[in-house]
């Protein structure tokens, strides 16, 4: 499984001029209790990199292990090139102009306070406005590429 595997597989949802993107991320962690922050990992060539730069909001989607095909949807192709949401049920978080996953089990909405270099990616770090835990259960974990587990 290698040094780093395996990693609970999020979706990061954003918005930007109206443009809604969903990307799939097993780099992220909480990052302080107070204020309560969250980090994400994202690469700089990436689409949502550059939405969530000049939106300065994110939502964290936790997903159920059952919910492997989210995960390939989001993580495939560029939302660039897509409309992801065209094949992903979402709705309208509550304190941030983004929208978040509909099947999620759990949430937390994000507005964007610091920004880090690391090599070929961007930490984001969002506090945390609003969180919910919808359902507990197994959640999806990456353990390379496209091959998963449930392990918690």
């Amino acid at each position: 499984m290698g040094i780093y595997n395996p990693r609970q597989v999020i979706i990061v949802s954003s918005r930007y001029e109206g443009k809604d993107n969903a990307m799939t991320l097993s780099w992220h962690s909480p990052a302080s209790f107070n204020p309560e922050l969250y980090s994400i990992y994202v690469g700089k060539q990436r689409y949502s990199y550059g939405m969530i730069k000049k939106s300065r909001c994110f939502c964290v989607n936790f997903i159920s292990a059952d919910d492997k095909d989210i995960a390939l949807t989001a993580g495939r192709q560029s939302g660039k090139d897509i409309d992801k949401f065209g094949e992903i049920d979402k709705e309208e978080c509550s304190k941030i102009d983004c929208p978040r996953l509909k099947k999620a089990v759990a949430y937390i909405e994000c507005e964007l306070v610091d920004e880090f270099e690391a090599g070929d990616h961007a930490i984001f770090v969002g506090k945390a406005v609003y969180k919910k835990e919808v359902k507990r259960g197994d959640r999806l974990f990456q353990v390379e590429g496209d091959t998963f587990t449930t392990t918690r």
